[in-house]
């Protein structure tokens, strides 16, 4: 469990496009090639330390003649932004993907002071 010391708490949150390869022939449509995307994500306002992220599938469009594939996750998080992945595997095909998050940390406070000379 993580507990954080900050009387601020802050939640962001987003729902975001990952690709559409459906409308181009690309490759998670072809099922050939890269099986994985990630898309940078900026926080709208920095954390003061690294928040929890929450990552999950908001849109989902598969081909079904294969077994449904898919692995998501947040990655290289830091306190202003982070990394959405997508992936899958063997003969799986997806034409498109979008993602949502929502991420929960410690925020800067108006009381807060700056000591920096």
């Amino acid at each position: 469990m993580r507990k954080f010391h900050a009387s601020t708490m802050g939640v962001d949150q987003g729902n975001e496009d990952i690709f559409a390869d459906f409308l181009d022939g690309g490759e998670m449509w072809t099922g050939e090639g890269t099986r994985e995307r990630r898309k940078p994500i900026e926080f709208s306002e920095q954390f003061r330390s690294r928040p929890v992220v929450q990552v999950g599938l908001s849109m989902w469009d598969m081909d079904n003649s294969a077994n449904l594939r898919a692995d998501v996750a947040a990655d290289k998080v830091t306190e202003r932004g982070f990394e959405l992945v997508f992936r899958t595997w063997a003969d799986t095909k997806v034409a498109r993907i979008r993602m949502n998050w929502l991420a929960i940390g410690e925020v800067a406070s108006e009381d807060d002071w700056d000591l920096e000379v």
